[in-house]
């Protein structure tokens, strides 16, 4: 039901109440909680953006945080910078191969994270994810 939630939060998030990136939504909701041992009320994204940057995607994650224009990731840099049993665990979620959820990943997430940090930082660590969505979705 979280996971729904989180989908639907997202999906709205990205404009894709009908339709358009509702799938999206419901890919970044599973990776989101797959970060967080499915487990809510927290917020990973700090966290992801660690394994991102950890993985040579510094100037990508960076951009999407920062307030200029959003650098692209490939679908093959999510695929290396993401542990694989996450990346498994979110296509078994949303039932799509893990080259599918790598690339809905890569089209969706810099959009995600452009709108989760309108001010050009990330939100504070005790802040829970769908509150920052809700907040930005008004």
């Amino acid at each position: 039901m979280a996971d729904n939630d989180l989908g639907s939060l997202l999906g709205g998030l990205l404009g894709g109440g009908q339709g358009g990136a509702s799938g999206g939504g419901d890919i970044l909701g599973s990776l989101l909680r797959s970060l967080t041992n499915g487990q809510g009320g927290g917020n990973p994204l700090g966290g992801l953006m660690d394994m991102l940057t950890k993985s040579g995607l510094a100037d990508q994650a960076q951009s999407w945080i920062g307030t200029g224009e959003n650098k692209p990731v490939s679908a093959e840099q999510v695929a290396q910078a993401l542990p694989a049993d996450t990346l498994q665990e979110v296509a078994a979620q949303t039932g799509v191969s893990s080259e599918k959820a790598a690339d809905q990943i890569a089209r969706h997430l810099p959009q995600a994270v452009d709108k989760l940090t309108p001010g050009g930082e990330l939100p504070r660590s005790g802040a829970s994810l769908e509150d920052l969505i809700r907040q930005q979705s008004l």
